[in-house]
């Protein structure tokens, strides 16, 4: 599937996606846009709910700019929040899509990753209308994540 320019969806992130949904072992999936800038491909997965390893690796994602250095990259992200209730009433689980696109990474990488984000969606066919947005490491704070996603009814983690 072509989304921007010649940026196309590699199969792997639908397979990867699908098997997240479906399976329900993989926690986490990161994206990015190849060094090419013709394909966004499966960065890395996780079937470990551990938020730091997953936070982490948006941190220190890296892209090349448009004269081809490197600097802080955006990615996409999908993360399979499970959390208690904070009433008591039982437990939930949202899949979730993250865009990250850090404040200090250069405008090549961030209008790339900006102008596929909805139609990468598009391609993660069953993804909910649920998105987070994260253009610094504080929004990365997972109870920051978790009020957001869950619209404040989920328990905190200490």
């Amino acid at each position: 599937m072509r989304i921007f320019y010649s940026i196309t969806v590699d199969d792997e992130c639908i397979e990867k996606f699908n098997e997240m949904k479906l399976q329900k072992k993989i926690k986490w999936i990161v994206y990015k846009i190849n060094d090419e800038g013709t394909k966004v491909v499966v960065d890395t997965s996780s079937e470990s709910a551990d938020w730091e390893p997953f936070r982490e690796v948006l941190v220190n994602a890296k892209a090349l700019n448009k004269n081809k250095t490197q600097g802080k990259g955006p990615r996409y992200a999908v993360y399979d929040f499970n959390f208690d209730l904070a009433n008591g009433e039982g437990q939930r689980t949202k899949l979730t899509f993250i865009s990250w696109s850090p404040d200090d990474a250069t405008t090549f990488p961030k209008m790339m990753y900006a102008s596929t984000k909805e139609s990468f969606k598009r391609a993660l066919s069953g993804l909910s209308g649920d998105e987070l947005q994260a253009n610094d490491e504080a929004d990365l704070e997972e109870n920051e994540m978790l009020k957001t996603v869950s619209k404040g009814t989920a328990a905190l983690k200490a």
